[in-house]
């Protein structure tokens, strides 16, 4: 690289002359230092490209010097010059981090080895520093790619949240019960994929969720929406710790959502009881189990209600590429779903 500042480090005054200027005559701009010490006070000043270091010199040696100039803040590369039977001791400095060595010998040619090794070295040293900006570029890039796409999250789990507060005030002006069932049934879906939202915005990683805290939170609010005084409801969730990609969440977020509320709704006339939700870990994913010991279905039927929750789940289950299969041994209602993450 030429014009490249070169700091030769050698004890031997002629040698650093007859070095000085055959590099300059590579297009090096070359300052010499008389010892290691000074070797690296001059390093320690900066400005330097490249530093080449002699293995014999009085004092401070080449191994010490080369760990010294190392130890500097981001310190130049280092090219170790040692004696032409030396081999072990161009291995010692390869292994304390000298980028190159190079074999002293008399004649030109050691001035051409020492030339051309600078040369693959400050390349190297280069793209190496290409390399490191592209790539601290490039996590500035995802920093501010994620920021907006948590902004995004925000706002969204913000809009529907106020599309739910509409459908709440519509539903208390409503005197049929059953448009108002409808409207709340509504509102739980829409919370189902607001819940996702606000998990993305509060979590490091946008671009997943994990299901135990996400389905936690979703259980807790269908908790509250179902269970009363009158009519208790418990919900259970065991889960293990699975993450999924953001739209495979919402779909499994309203499968669960449509699962609990018919449970909830149809399981137990008239009585107290328990609707346990599971998530178990398998090689390729997971298992949703959604289950109750209530008063089950008839043989070949399906689920009670309007038939719009009984699609959305038909609908969210083939988004995910899977089936809601029922178990017929079960007491009760035991929905499960296998699901790839």
């Amino acid at each position: 690289m030429e014009g490249a500042r070169i700091l030769y480090i050698d004890d031997d005054d002629a040698l650093r002359r007859l070095v000085t200027r055959a590099l300059s005559r590579h297009g090096y701009a070359v300052t010499g230092a008389a010892s290691g010490a000074a070797g690296v006070d001059l390093a320690a000043g900066g400005g330097f490209d490249l530093v080449a270091v002699d293995h014999y010199m009085p004092g401070m040696d080449g191994l010490e010097t080369l760990s010294a100039i190392l130890a500097l803040p981001e310190p130049p590369p280092v090219v170790y010059v040692t004696g032409s039977d030396e081999g072990r001791i161009a291995v010692a400095a390869l292994k304390a981090g000298a980028a190159d060595y190079v074999v002293k010998a008399v004649g030109e040619d050691f001035f051409d080895l020492l030339a051309a090794s600078f040369a693959q070295v400050l390349d190297r040293s280069r793209l190496e520093r290409a390399k490191a900006a592209a790539e601290a570029e490039l996590r500035a890039s995802n920093a501010r790619l994620e920021a907006m796409l948590s902004e995004v999250n925000h706002r969204v789990a913000n809009s529907l949240q106020l599309v739910s507060a509409m459908i709440g005030l519509q539903k208390g002006s409503l005197s049929d019960a059953r448009a108002r069932e409808a409207l709340e049934d509504t509102q739980r879906r829409i919370r189902a994929i607001a819940q996702v939202h606000r998990r993305l915005y509060t979590a490091n990683d946008v671009e997943q969720v994990d299901l135990r805290d996400y389905l936690g939170a979703l259980v807790e609010e269908l908790g509250e929406s179902w269970s009363n005084d009158v009519l208790p409801r418990t919900l259970t969730l065991i889960a293990e710790p699975v993450r999924v990609k953001t739209d495979r969440a919402v779909s499994i977020g309203v499968i669960v959502t449509e699962l609990v509320t018919n449970a909830c709704k149809y399981a137990y006339p008239g009585r107290a009881g328990e609707v346990r939700i599971r998530v178990e870990r398998t090689d390729d994913g997971c298992l949703l189990i959604v289950e109750d010991d209530g008063c089950g279905m008839a043989p070949g039927r399906t689920p009670q209600g309007t038939g719009l929750g009984a699609k959305l789940i038909r609908a969210m289950a083939q988004s995910l590429q899977t089936v809601v299969d029922y178990d017929p041994a079960h007491q009760g209602v035991r929905a499960m779903l296998r699901v790839a993450v």
